[in-house]
């Protein structure tokens, strides 16, 4: 019985809790068990429990192979008071649950925690609404625009017939302003929960993360005040790290090396270097994930599998924390990391293995939630293991994020394109700006404006006393050839053109002129001509 992968969504922990209560209630084998001189019918020894709950919650996908022995004592202990199981004389709560022959039975019934009631999803977030290249201000439009004086000739009708005319989108006199600092702030907010939400695959993200907590200011700072090597940069070192606490990261992070020489060399001194910097990461106020995004991490669980996916969610939620609590966590993973992987550091522990040493001094410290939840230490173990294994690729800045933010704030400060029109004065308009229209408002407007415009390009033709009767006529030949209905509508006959252009004089053929001979035409010969 591996059970089902409980997917991304709110209350995730809860729903994971009354999954497992179910599994174990409906799978776990039950005997006849002998205690206080009486048997006992569909009971278990606690032994029999704890290897067999063991075997589920490693084979489970939601838990992993990496939840050990004393994780699962502790969850039964947790069983116990909440009254999932209890002994046979029905004591539960405050009794201690023992990896041992004592025996156990459940309840007629194990309470599971009922999932809170969420309002209903509007549309109306919390969100700031994204700010769009559209948003201006209008200005009122003139009734006349000021056109320079056209003088229709050769060069004009070029440029004019040049022009795809009627090809351009509807256009509005606008003024935008300059992206205020609390307008890229609020882009980088909506944006970032905009593209989480996306990666976990949620349709909202009520119950998950309440934008109230996000700080654009912690996103952007997460950023781009990074160093060489990718780790957040703390200007006010009053938050960072005291030096002695860093100072024993490197030296354990870089062993043998990292030793300075004035330091106190003694056997077991690296257990105690160990010692000294998990103190410091137990004792602060809240894990470096923060009680707030608790469960916006506990939703990343479920995508582990897809690890591509789930790294980039850990590098988009992670920019989410504040700089301090975040370079707190990329040091402690990196000095997690080399310390596993460092064949010549002697052993930290005599009984538990370096690894495991490693996920279960820290993983409280990294994840955890403001009231204690029952599955908090397996659910902190399989993330911490994840996180610990891919510390190079899931605390890096995502590119994909950084680079959708910056094409938009591109977007906006470009779009401001102007057109110089042909025959307008551009000193005496102002800028006016693209607004996108739909397609069938397009091919109306197209139509409209091209047939206008062209209507009064023939006119300014025929018009136009400057051109020869010649070049007239060439205009609009080449007219005629590129309009037809246009052309068809102003001259629908012989007689409408002729009043406007008269037929040109037909070109007199000239006459054959014979010469009349007055004898018929006879062959040349030649003559003979004697000289005395």
């Amino acid at each position: 019985m591996e059970g089902k992968m409980i997917g991304p969504g709110p209350y995730r922990a809860t729903k994971l809790w009354n999954e497992t209560i179910k599994l174990f209630r409906g799978g776990m084998p039950l005997k006849r068990h002998w205690a206080y001189f009486r048997s006992y019918d569909n009971s278990f020894t606690g032994s029999e429990a704890v290897d067999w709950l063991h075997e589920l919650l490693k084979r489970n996908h939601n838990f992993g192979p990496e939840v050990t022995r004393y994780q699962t004592l502790q969850l039964l202990r947790k069983f116990m008071k909440n009254h999932v199981v209890e002994d046979v004389k029905g004591r539960y709560g405050k009794e201690d649950f023992d990896d041992s022959g004592q025996v156990y039975r459940f309840p007629p019934t194990s309470p599971l925690k009922p999932l809170p009631q969420r309002p209903p999803v509007s549309e109306n977030c919390d969100l700031p609404r994204l700010i769009r290249w559209d948003d201006y201000e209008e200005l009122p439009q003139p009734e006349k625009i000021p056109m320079k004086s056209l003088i229709l000739n050769s060069e004009t009708w070029n440029k004019r017939h040049s022009i795809a005319i009627g090809e351009v989108h509807e256009c509005k006199i606008i003024r935008r302003s300059d992206i205020t600092p609390k307008q890229v702030d609020q882009i980088w907010k909506k944006m970032t929960i905009t593209h989480l939400q996306r990666v976990l695959g949620l349709k909202t993200m009520d119950g998950v993360l309440d934008p109230n907590h996000v700080n654009a200011k912690h996103i952007i700072h997460n950023v781009f005040s990074v160093n060489k090597t990718g780790i957040v940069i703390v200007k006010n070192k009053a938050e960072d790290m005291p030096y002695w606490v860093l100072s024993a990261m490197k030296c354990l992070a870089n062993w043998p090396n990292g030793r300075e020489t004035k330091q106190p060399m003694y056997p077991g001194f690296e257990r105690d270097v160990l010692r000294t910097v998990a103190e410091y990461f137990q004792r602060l106020k809240e894990p470096l994930l923060t009680f707030q995004l608790y469960e916006v991490f506990v939703n990343i669980l479920s995508l582990l599998q897809q690890k591509e996916v789930a790294a980039e969610a850990l590098q988009v939620c992670s920019l989410l924390l504040p700089p301090a609590n975040r370079r707190r966590l990329q040091l402690l993973l990196r000095l997690m990391a080399r310390v596993c992987q460092n064949p010549a550091l002697p052993p930290l522990n005599d009984a538990i293995a370096t690894r495991t040493l490693m996920v279960q001094t820290f993983s409280r410290c990294i994840l955890g939630s403001a009231e204690e939840v029952d599955l908090d230490e397996l659910l902190a173990t399989k993330l911490v293991t994840f996180m610990m294994e891919h510390q190079d690729s899931v605390l890096r800045v995502p590119s994909n994020l950084h680079r959708h933010v910056e094409d938009h704030l591109s977007h906006l400060r470009r779009v401001q394109i102007k057109y110089a029109g042909a025959d307008t004065d551009a000193s005496l308009v102002s800028p006016s700006y693209c607004r996108k229209i739909s397609r069938a408002e397009f091919e109306e407007q197209r139509v409209s404006s091209s047939q206008g415009s062209m209507q009064e390009l023939l006119e300014g033709l025929i018009a136009d006393t400057e051109l020869s009767a010649k070049d007239k006529r060439k205009r609009l030949k080449q007219f005629q050839k590129s309009y037809p209905e246009i052309y068809r509508r102003r001259f629908p006959t012989a007689e409408s053109k002729a009043a406007v252009l008269p037929e040109k004089a037909p070109r007199l053929k000239p006459q054959l002129m014979l010469l009349t001979l007055k004898k018929p035409f006879q062959p040349f010969q030649r003559s003979w001509s004697f000289r005395a």
